[in-house]
């Protein structure tokens, strides 16, 4: 008998995941939770192609609440709405959701932020089980890897995370897919929840901060990045590190070279 799957998730690596477990023949998606109500939802446009059922947060837990939707297992890839009651207590084998940070030390959003603020030299991808609270149900599985603690920016880091976050998937899935139970886990005990709001306070320049470190923590366009207050006005601050990383490799400026002139004088 197929376990029958809850698919939860957004981005270009939850679209990836999707694919994968469309290609197991053990396997019955019985329906996408995703950002469909985006234009450019590549997560939804592949559920879509396979004429899987999508579904938001409020369809979903009405179709559970009817006996509509019945699942094994949950798996949530960067899924963001905090899951709850029906959600929880109907899948038997739980509900595997994967965190970009390292658990137990970075619950909650601005883990990449942080890791630069802290200059690691390594960095981690999660998963673990979800109970009635953000990012503090059971630990399955932490990877580690390596990262420039002088050259990350936050958006660099969700690229190279993301990478990690597949073969963190697949080594996950597999093992719960062919055990049909519960992985072992450990308790998720300890660490510091970053909420939104004190993600966005984090991000304004403040007397003795390293300018530098800070606007490479929040770079990550089209959001605002770290900034400073001129007239109530906030402004996102570059550097040149920034400004190198946005530049085509191919192109060459006629000031350049002047440029390097000055800087050996």
């Amino acid at each position: 008998m197929k376990i029958k799957i809850l698919f939860m998730g957004r981005k270009k690596v939850a679209s990836a995941c999707l694919k994968y477990l469309i290609s197991r023949t053990d396997v019955e998606i019985v329906g996408v939770l995703t950002d469909s109500h985006l234009t450019n939802s590549v997560t939804s446009r592949v559920a879509m192609e396979n004429g899987l059922r999508l579904f938001d947060f409020d369809t979903a837990l009405d179709a559970i609440k009817a006996n509509k939707l019945n699942f094994d297992i949950g798996i949530s890839m960067l899924y963001w709405r905090k899951l709850k009651d029906d959600f929880l207590s109907l899948p038997k084998l739980g509900i595997i959701n994967f965190h970009p940070a390292i658990l137990p030390e970075y619950k909650g959003t601005a883990g990449y932020n942080v890791a630069i603020l802290e200059g690691r030299s390594d960095w981690g991808v999660s998963a673990h089980y979800v109970d009635a609270e953000i990012d503090t149900g059971e630990i399955i599985d932490v990877s580690m890897f390596p990262i420039s603690k002088d050259e990350e920016t936050a958006y660099s880091l969700e690229k190279k995370s993301q990478n990690y976050l597949f073969e963190q998937f697949i080594k996950v899935v597999d093992r719960a897919l062919e055990k049909k139970s519960k992985l072992d886990s450990v308790p998720n005990v300890g660490g510091r929840y970053i909420s939104r709001l004190e993600m966005e306070a984090m991000k304004e320049i403040k007397d003795g901060d390293d300018v530098s470190r800070k606007v490479r923590a929040f770079w990550f366009p089209p959001y605002d990045g770290a900034f400073i207050r001129i007239n109530e006005k906030k402004f996102t601050l570059v550097d040149n590190f920034i400004l190198g990383t946005l530049s085509d490799p191919d192109a060459s400026s006629l000031f350049s070279a002047f440029a390097s002139a000055d800087a050996s004088r």
